[in-house]
């Protein structure tokens, strides 16, 4: 406990610091470097409101403490000030859990039909829709990069980028709610090709990366193969005649990114690139997890995305997320974009995790 209030005395000087620095009119000429010190007191702000409000009702407790004893009345405000004070002290625990450093980024969010052929592809839909309602409830602008659709309507794979249209509250940023969803989604349903009206069961794959900025990831010209080839429609068919869709692979790690979606070769190598960094970006992340401590690696495991992470029960309209044991019999609900609940019990297990693995 100690340990905890000490380094909240440090982080109140360093942010009465920022206060003064950002009060000059001097350090926004460096637009960048006033963009980190106003992204850091944002950060620091809510654990100083905690801690001062923390402070005064230890003074309240002390004072009514000496009115109880000569009015026994004051009894229960003694009671109650002692309970808010130790709502404020797990406030404080949780709000100093060391942050993912991408919670404030942007994503790009990649959508794969997997097992389930044409059903898998409507499903993958499915999901496209229900994070793009999920964005636009939370404000977010949200732009379509690439996608190949299926015969039958859906996508065999698609990918978007969702951004946020200013500073987010802490743990409130896309990355810091999109990155639970990266895994194995699986649905039962009747698929609408099925006559006997059976429940069929197929999944798709979603995974999210955080948006790398240049300045994020180096890419050497020289590690890169381009190939450029006509793109292509459901069925195969080419839908132009120039050779404008791009494929990218990164010989070093043989990631491979393709685009055909833009109507310019140029355009689709700008959004290849793009898609590149951010792969490049979450392998480079994965890599220094590998590295860290075995408490460090349990506390990422809810953003594992090579598990199975959620079902989709359509007959029993029910949704169950099998990381954190979270069940609800809302599905249509949550299809249309309403995912903060099963987003929050995934965020909360992690933070639990997290501070667990602190003390």
């Amino acid at each position: 406990m100690a340990t905890m209030f000490e380094a909240v005395e440090e982080l109140v000087g360093e942010h009465a610091d920022l206060e003064r620095r950002l009060a000059d009119p001097a350090i926004h000429a460096d637009q960048a470097g006033a963009r980190r010190l106003n992204k850091r007191y944002a950060e620091l702000t809510p654990i100083i409101n905690a801690y001062g409000e923390w402070k005064r009702t230890g003074d309240d407790i002390g004072t009514a403490r000496e009115l109880a004893a000569e009015d026994p009345e004051f009894a229960a405000e003694v009671k109650e000030l002692e309970r808010r004070r130790e709502e404020l002290t797990e406030r404080l625990r949780l709000l100093l859990v060391p942050r993912d450093p991408s919670d404030d980024k942007d994503v790009i969010l990649e959508i794969k039909a997997g097992e389930g052929g044409d059903e898998s592809a409507l499903f993958a839909g499915d999901l496209l829709r229900m994070y793009l309602r999920y964005a636009e409830r939370h404000g977010w602008k949200t732009e379509l990069i690439g996608a190949t659709e299926s015969d039958l309507g859906g996508y065999k794979d698609v990918q978007v980028a969702v951004k946020s249209k200013g500073a987010a509250e802490p743990g409130q940023g896309v990355w810091a709610r999109l990155k639970y969803e990266g895994g194995v989604h699986r649905v039962q349903r009747v698929p609408a090709t099925e006559s006997q009206g059976r429940i069929h069961t197929s999944a798709a794959g979603v995974l999210v990366l955080p948006e790398a900025e240049e300045v994020d990831v180096e890419i050497n010209p020289n590690d890169l193969r381009i190939d450029v080839y006509r793109s292509s429609g459901p069925g195969g068919q080419s839908v132009n005649t120039t050779d404008s869709a791009v494929r990218i692979t990164h010989e070093p790690t043989g990631i491979v990114v393709s685009c055909q979606n833009e109507k310019s070769q140029l355009q689709n190598k700008e959004q290849a690139l793009r898609i590149l960094r951010a792969r490049l970006l979450a392998a480079a992340q994965e890599e220094a997890e590998k590295e860290a401590s075995d408490a460090r690696r349990s506390q990422v495991r809810t953003v594992d995305r090579s598990e199975r992470v959620r079902t989709y029960n359509f007959p029993e309209n029910r949704i169950s997320d099998h990381r954190v044991g979270f069940k609800a019999y809302n599905l249509d609900q949550v299809l249309d974009g309403e995912l903060d609940p099963v987003i929050q019990a995934c965020a909360d297990a992690d933070s639990a995790a997290k501070l667990a693995a602190a003390q």
